[in-house]
């Protein structure tokens, strides 16, 4: 062609939509006979590229480690890691305390390390998930190369100029895109006809290309989601509230630090002790260690992982991991109609023929609603005598059919259109091939039966046999010869046919009213053919409406002999082949018709999508149907799945999408409770809708499957495309793919949403008011001036180590029995409410008692309770010296006797005042182990946030139980291996002492059971004047 690759590299845009076939082969230097040749494609390809889309690089590695520090709670945590690593660098000891200071921000940047790698994990994990998902899309084309079409090209090796053949089944897209009518572009599927195509743009430069750009550039300012403003709003919150807390600790104690005295009234004589000054303000950061849940960042990321791979596990992958949380705020679910509450497999469920006379109909009930021939019967089906009438029904059914079905593993899968495939079903393989002779199986006679003479054969043979009588039966076959592509003007496909006799005819099905209006004759029960009347015409409507007003499609079939000029047509160099070039013959080739019957089509919604409408119902979900079928059809599924009820007045509900659009108040109609349908609804209409949802405050998902549904789903709140039929465009605008296009999974999704939801906000309950109750206990000490019972480390260790096991078991809290019972929490709603507040202060409050009590307890008490501790034979001293036991070198007499711990001996002999300092060891101790066991015991609070453990037993999360197990274990491990009691400080226990420990901790399950009680009739109350408001309105 001689065209080099500069001058083709440097053509301008070349607008093909507006331009004839040959003028395009001419702009790209192809001709339609040859196609390219393999030079023409190399350097082609130099300047394009592969057909494929750009993948743009995700965010580098460092670049999501480094979005994992972007939380609140994690600065915080930094901040204090970085302030205790500067004071243990200024201790300035590296003997093994000077270890032991390091100990705490090294384990601060290890808990950081760790929450930043799951996260990583985890968004790595969903993206490899989505690549895995791709694998199901088809990407190969059959491509005219060096004048020979090559099949099964890998559709990347597409290149400008390349002559492409597409059939049903094929990989395209819709061919009205901006009004490009002559276009068909990169995408879905050719579900009806075939052409041969002439490939203008590839890759990025596609209309596919294009809108991947653009989704790619909006998913650049993701706004942040409701759980993340949540958190950073209450990070923030505690923020304040810790630098308020630590500066009031330090003031309270200046007075230890800070000292004058006073002459004349007049101050004097200043010191300051630079010592205790640091010593208080490691008191400080202690403090701010205890308030900060360090685990919570990684335990929520953990929870909303395991989230995502119940999730996956119920065929919904969720691409974003904040979208868990989402999902549980829905109030709108809008949903395509056909394979998401249907099964999208069309099923023939009712056949009419003629009678004997032209007064009378035939009906036959036809069972099964799958692809399967096997799936049901025909219920009074003459299977061996199949008279004329019936004989034609079939065979036009078989012939005048685009689609085909196959056997994939262990089910029959149908390429075309659904309503085709619906036919094949009813066509057997030995009826099939005596009428046509080729070899696809079909399904109106799997049911219908075999004809006589070849149904003892085929009812005792093997599948060679019916490949025997396949090759037996060519002799009497018939052949198509020409097609009538279906258009919506005349609502019908024609093929024109050839018998063995050589007579051509033509086979027609289509919508029943057209047909009707085209036919002349109809054909009767022994096969004669009589003048179509009015009566007879008004005697097939009547059936037809009541088909119709039962949700089935109904598909007509006639057929015509006299094809004057075409009767001898026999291909393209026929005379008469210019006649079939111009659609607009259609009609008139389609006319003097003789009708023979029809058949009613149904798209059975999903067995269980009745309950999963009913379960939105009941948890406050409307359920939206926005589909592209008729009104009619759509109705009468939206009544039988339970969208609509069955005597219920849906004028108000049920609407025309361009209609709807036209309409003013469509923000109120929108407003209705219950369910509402948009039929023959377009892509436009639906983001219309979504936007006036979210105006009105509404939290939506939306589902689709098309290119053109991308701006709908990237603007609803959870996008959800389908994994099986939607095209990669709507999967990447979603943030949830469904693997299996099934609406109850939508539900279920919901569901564990929410449960997720209450997951975090009970492991969150429980970490927070643990740790009010660790800043309770560090500020009592202060406030009490005993000495202080925790150390930075000890509590590092507790919120870290001890705390994390259950605080992750808690995202295996099982979902209350009444979650799907509940209306939407709104998106604003606090994590923490005022009530919640006051049971973590009065929790919180009780757990500081009790830390910082058992250390008076074991200092001034030789038993408690009947437990004895006077074992280790510890010296017992007043609250009041205990109070003030900073003057204690000012004490007279004051002695204290040497105690064991363990296998150790504490003595104080040189100074007795140590007893406070070294000596409380022991108290610390009790304090500590105090601080764990309450968490336990706290951790069983949390599995209900209202349930008391009467109902809510604490075997309903056995992951729990085991938590606690290694809590306790890893609590045991620090104080009996000597290593670890050194660099805790801490030291064994006795029996009596572990007594104390757990008489001291129990209280705070009642004390939990008594607010959980407060609860439940709070929400009763609530509930109850709700209920009254309702009757009232």
């Amino acid at each position: 062609m001689g065209e080099s690759v500069r001058d083709f590299e440097l053509r301008e845009y070349f607008p093909a939509w507006a331009r004839s076939a040959s003028e395009c082969e001419l702009e790209l230097s192809v001709s339609a006979d040859d196609g390219l040749d393999s030079e023409q494609v190399s350097w082609r390809r130099e300047i394009y590229g592969w057909n494929e889309l750009e993948k743009h690089p995700g965010p580098s590695i460092w670049r999501l480690i480094l979005d994992q520090f972007r939380d609140t709670l994690v600065r915080i945590l930094l901040g204090a890691a970085v302030v205790s690593f500067f004071l243990a660098w200024f201790d300035g000891n590296l003997g093994e305390s000077g270890i032991a200071a390091f100990v705490e921000p090294l384990v601060i940047f290890l808990i950081l390390i760790v929450n930043a790698a799951v996260g990583v994990w985890q968004e790595n994990n969903a993206e490899k998930a989505l690549e895995a998902l791709k694998e199901i899309q088809s990407e190969h084309a059959t491509v005219k190369r060096d004048g020979e079409w090559i099949p099964n090209l890998p559709a990347r090796e597409l290149v400008p100029g390349d002559i492409v053949q597409l059939r049903v089944g094929d990989k395209s897209e819709d061919t009205d895109v901006q009004g490009k009518e002559c276009m068909v572009f990169a995408g879905t599927t050719v579900v009806n006809g075939s052409c041969v195509c002439l490939v203008t743009q590839t890759g990025m430069d596609t209309e596919i290309g294009k809108i991947h750009l653009q989704i790619h550039e909006a998913s650049q300012c993701d706004d942040e989601t409701p759980l993340k403003k949540k958190l950073n709003e209450f990070g923030e919150l505690l923020t304040t509230i810790i630098g308020v807390i630590c500066a009031l600790v330090w003031l309270i104690n200046v007075k230890y630090f800070f000292t004058w005295e006073y002459d004349n009234g007049w101050p004097c004589n200043f010191r300051f002790s630079f010592e205790k000054c640091t010593y208080y303000f490691k008191i400080a950061v202690a403090l701010a260690v205890a308030a900060i849940p360090e685990g919570l960042p990684a335990v929520i990321t953990t929870c909303l992982a395991l989230g995502t791979r119940k999730m996956a596990q119920k065929n919904a992958l969720v691409r974003r991991l904040p979208s868990v949380e989402t999902l549980g705020c829905t109030t709108v679910i809008c949903s395509d109609k056909t394979g998401t509450l249907t099964t999208n497999q069309m099923s023939a469920v009712k056949i009419v023929a003629m009678g004997h006379q032209t007064d009378s109909l035939r009906a036959f009930i036809v069972e099964g609603t799958t692809y399967d021939p096997d799936d049901g019967e025909i219920h009074g089906w003459p299977a061996d005598k199949m008279d004329e009438n019936l004989q034609m029904i079939a065979k036009i059914a078989a012939v005048c059919n685009d689609a085909n079905i196959s056997q994939s593993a262990h089910q029959f899968v149908a390429t075309g259109m659904p309503t085709e495939a619906a036919l094949k079903v009813e066509i057997d393989f030995a009826f099939y091939s005596f009428f046509i002779g080729v070899a696809p199986v079909s399904v109106l006679v799997e049911k219908m039966g075999i004809p006589s003479g070849f149904s003892t054969l085929l009812q005792e043979s093997s599948i060679l046999l019916r490949i025997l009588c396949l090759l037996f039966s060519c002799s009497f076959s018939i052949f198509m010869i020409a097609t009538l592509e279906f258009d919506r003007v005349r609502k019908s496909m024609g093929v024109i046919v050839n018998s063995e006799l050589g007579n051509n005819s033509l086979l027609v099905k289509g919508a029943v009213e057209n047909l009707l209006e085209r036919s002349s004759y109809i054909q009767l029960l022994d096969g004669s053919v009589v003048r179509l009347d009015e009566s007879s015409r008004n005697l097939v409507l009547e059936a037809l409406h009541e088909m119709s007003t039962n949700a089935l499609r109904c598909i007509g079939f006639a057929y015509k002999t006299d094809l004057s000029e075409l009767a001898t047509y026999d291909g393209e160099d026929h005379p008469a082949h210019r006649c079939l070039l111009d659609p607009s013959n259609y009609s008139s080739i389609e006319s003097d018709l003789t009708f023979v019957g029809f058949v009613g089509l149904r798209d059975p919604p999903r067995e269980e999508v009745r309950e999963a409408i009913k379960d939105c119902r009941e948890a406050g979900i409307r359920v939206i149907v926005i589909t592209g079928d008729n009104k009619g059809t759509a109705e009468a599924i939206c009544r039988e799945i339970g969208v609509f009820g069955p005597d219920e007045d849906i004028n108000s509900k049920s609407f025309i999408g361009k209609d709807f659009m036209l309409l003013p108040d469509r923000q109120n109609i929108l407003r209705q409770k219950g369910g509402l349908l948009f039929s023959r609804a377009e892509p436009k209409h639906k983001q219309e809708i979504v936007r006036l949802l979210k105006e009105d405050g509404e939290v939506v998902a939306m589902t689709g499957d098309g290119v053109n549904d991308a701006p709908a789903l990237k603007l609803a709140d959870i996008g959800i495309a389908m994994g099986i039929s939607g095209t990669e465009v709507a999967k990447e605008a979603s943030d949830m793919i469904l693997a299996d296009d099934n609406f109850s999974t939508i539900v279920a999704a919901v569901g564990e949403g929410r449960s997720i939801y209450n997951n975090m906000k009970a492991f969150i309950r429980y970490m927070i008011s643990s740790n009010i109750g660790e800043v309770a206990s560090i500020f009592l000490t202060a406030a009490l001036g005993i000495p202080e019972g925790l150390i930075p480390v000890q509590l590092l260790w507790v919120n870290l180590v001890t705390d994390g096991p259950p605080a992750t078991a808690l995202g295996f809290n099982p979902p209350d029995r009444d979650i799907m019972k509940k209306p939407p929490r709104r998106t604003d709603d606090p994590l923490i409410n005022a009530w919640i507040l006051f049971r973590y202060l009065v929790i919180g409050l009780y757990v500081g008692i009790a830390t910082a009590g058992v250390s008076v307890i074991w200092y001034t008490h030789g038993s408690f309770m009947g437990i004895d501790l006077s074992g280790d034979g510890h010296t017992l001293v007043s609250y009041s010296q205990l109070a003030d036991w900073g003057q204690c070198s000012t004490w007279e007499g004051f002695q204290v006797s040497p105690f064991n711990a363990g296998n150790h001996i504490f003595s104080f002999d040189e100074n007795p005042c140590n007893y406070f300092q070294s000596g409380k060891v022991k108290a610390t101790t009790l304090s500590l182990s105090v601080l764990v066991a309450i968490e336990m015991f706290n951790s069983l609070n949390a599995l209900s946030e209202d349930g008391s453990l009467i109902t809510m037993h604490p075997w309903a999360n056995p992951w729990l139980l085991l938590a606690m197990c290694i809590s306790f274990g890893l609590h045991f491990l620090i104080l009996y291996v000597p290593f670890l009691t050194r660099v805790f400080g801490i030291v064994p226990l006795s029996f009596n002492e572990w007594l104390l420990v757990l008489v001291v901790a129990f209280p705070v399950i009642l004390i939990d059971e008594i607010l959980k009680l407060v609860g439940r009739w709070r929400s009763s109350s609530q509930l109850g004047r709700s209920s009254r408001r309702l009757k009232i309105d």
